[in-house]
């Protein structure tokens, strides 16, 4: 079998969000830092799965010993832009028991009466566990901004909590890896019409998602403006093209990859006789 065409570029280095960067720049159809096609890629997906189980289970197992290392992955995005998609095939190569997916829905009357990190705190993930927020704290500067239900003064007040936040859980030993699945306007009324065609899909379809599509640059605006403020050296954010499916999942997969990769993992030692033990196990 020949071997899976690798990304030329790392995804974190060509994805990472930097000075002045404007969603308009990035065209959703592109494949930034991968020359391979779509065969390759689902081949790229399948070959590094298995590292990156090997990968989340040292964390575990590291958390288990004491460490107090942990990932977290943030997934922002329009909707049908793929988010399940990656819990399912990129995430669903690790270990469930190391692995924890919270998915924000809009907030109960109860976390309403906290302040709109409360029930974001709550589901941050323990050492040793790779976290997934399925949306998360930005939909209080997103969708608050684009309809008008925070003012100005408190969407700087809420930049700024989720900055201190984030500095906050790296000083605990969590990486971030933040990401905004971004596909076209187009490809979302494509993927919202093949919902509406399959049977099997009726259930994910909303009418609120064709309300909010009347607000694209709206939005467009809002994560623009969310991402000059909350781009961060410990929490940078990173932008996927995603109107192919196939490079998101690649892409997503190699920055946690790369994430995991740089946490310099390993088995954690015995603390006990190995061979006594082994002897008593043979005897027994």
């Amino acid at each position: 079998m020949a071997a899976a065409v690798e990304f030329a570029k790392s995804p974190a280095e060509v994805l990472r969000v930097g000075p002045g960067f404007s969603l308009a720049s990035v065209d959703p159809q592109s494949t930034p830092g991968y020359t391979g096609n779509k065969a390759d890629g689902k081949a790229l997906l399948e070959a590094q799965d298995a590292r990156l189980a090997e990968l989340q289970e040292k964390l575990f197992a590291e958390g288990r010993a004491g460490s107090e290392k942990r990932l977290l992955l943030i997934l922002q995005a329009m909707d049908t832009a793929g988010k399940g998609g990656i819990v399912s095939h990129v995430v669903g190569a690790m270990d469930v028991q190391g692995v924890q997916v919270s998915a924000f829905k809009a907030p109960t009357d109860e976390e309403k009466s906290h302040d709109f990190l409360w029930r974001i705190e709550k589901q941050v993930p323990a050492a040793g566990m790779v976290g997934v927020f399925d949306r998360s704290q930005y939909e209080d500067v997103l969708i608050h901004r684009v309809h008008g239900w925070a003012d100005a003064s408190e969407l700087e007040r809420r930049y700024a909590a989720i900055n201190d936040f984030e500095t906050r859980l790296a000083e605990q030993g969590t990486t971030v890896v933040k990401v905004m699945l971004n596909i076209s306007k187009d490809e979302q009324k494509k993927r919202l019409i093949a919902r509406l065609d399959d049977p099997t899909k009726h259930w994910k379809y909303s009418r609120t998602d064709l309300a909010e599509r009347a607000f694209w640059d709206d939005y467009m605006a809002a994560y623009d403006l969310a991402f000059e403020k909350t781009s961060t050296d410990v929490a940078p954010w990173h932008v996927v093209p995603a109107n192919k499916k196939w490079y998101a999942r690649i892409a997503v997969q190699q920055l946690l990859l790369d994430a995991l990769e740089g946490l310099d993992l390993d088995w954690p030692k015995a603390t006990f006789d190995v061979a006594a033990e082994r002897a008593l196990v043979a005897d027994s």
